[in-house]
């Protein structure tokens, strides 16, 4: 098992952020596919048509959202993400920890791509 600690800056505020990242319709804009999420702790959701899917362990409105993602009858893997004020708009700490070895190169280019990649995007 393998962890994660980037790094992110994107040109919006907080709250434009964490918006982003639980407002099922902007979700489904930036990632392009279909899309289950609420920002409620306890929600089990679903990103890129199923190919994400977990749950909401906790929800700190604009600053912080961890996630437990599923990977099948691997352990499960935790996902920390904190959303802080930066003279460009807003400064993302990753941490994603417990990934499965198979799936490590996958997932750590999927953060840099298609995650925060395709959210920058929506930004510019």
């Amino acid at each position: 098992m393998k962890n994660i600690k980037r790094y992110y800056t994107l040109k919006a505020g907080p709250e434009d952020v964490f918006n982003a990242l639980t407002n099922e319709r902007i979700l489904e804009i930036w990632t392009g596919d279909t899309v289950e999420m609420k920002p409620v702790v306890g929600f089990e959701f679903s990103l890129w048509g199923g190919s994400i899917t977990g749950i909401n362990l906790e929800i700190e409105e604009n600053k912080k959202i961890v996630q437990q993602w599923f990977f099948g009858e691997e352990e499960d893997s935790i996902v920390t993400i904190k959303i802080h004020s930066h003279k460009k708009g807003a400064s993302i700490e990753l941490l994603h920890t417990n990934i499965p070895d198979d799936a490590y190169e996958n997932i750590s280019d999927g953060w840099d791509e298609d995650y925060f990649g395709a959210l920058n995007e929506l930004f510019i």
